[in-house]
């Protein structure tokens, strides 16, 4: 299976929709096709089914024998795409840097960075108890190893 005409394919199709964007594209020994496509704002089924037609009718079945598979990615599937970033502005994430571990609600995106906002309970500065502060991390997307949307039920 030629990598370059499939994959030729497969940017036409995303193309058709300027809202969706290629996460991973794979192809096995086996010639098991594997597209992983997100959208700014989700991914149909009716999208799915589009981009495996298209590439699907432009690949000939009596030359090699393939299997074609084209989908979102899971909601635990961590974030790889600066795009994913964005359409999770204002969801809560789990962020996993070289040093630590950040949780707290996506506030902000750029091309270089994210920023991530949390809520914490500290001890107040005079006095006994605790005060409730807002807390602030900006996190170049080079210092960021894995980030996942974190599930609320």
């Amino acid at each position: 299976m030629e990598r370059d005409v499939v994959k030729k394919l497969v940017d036409e199709a995303i193309l058709e929709n300027q809202e969706l964007f290629l996460i991973d594209f794979k192809i096995s020994l086996d010639n098991k096709i594997m597209v992983i496509v997100d959208g700014d704002c989700g991914l149909t089924l009716k999208e799915c089914m589009r981009i495996s037609r298209h590439v699907e009718h432009n690949l000939d079945r009596d030359t090699i024998d393939f299997s074609l598979e084209v989908t979102s990615p899971g909601a635990t599937e961590p974030l790889v795409n600066k795009r994913q970033y964005e359409k999770n502005i204002g969801r809560t994430l789990e962020i996993k840097t070289k040093i630590e571990k950040f949780e707290g609600r996506l506030v902000k995106t750029d091309e270089n960075e994210v920023i991530i906002e949390w809520k914490t309970r500290e001890p107040k500065p005079i006095g006994k108890g605790k005060v409730t502060v807002t807390k602030t991390a900006v996190l170049p997307y080079s210092d960021i190893k894995q980030a996942k949307v974190k599930i609320k039920f």
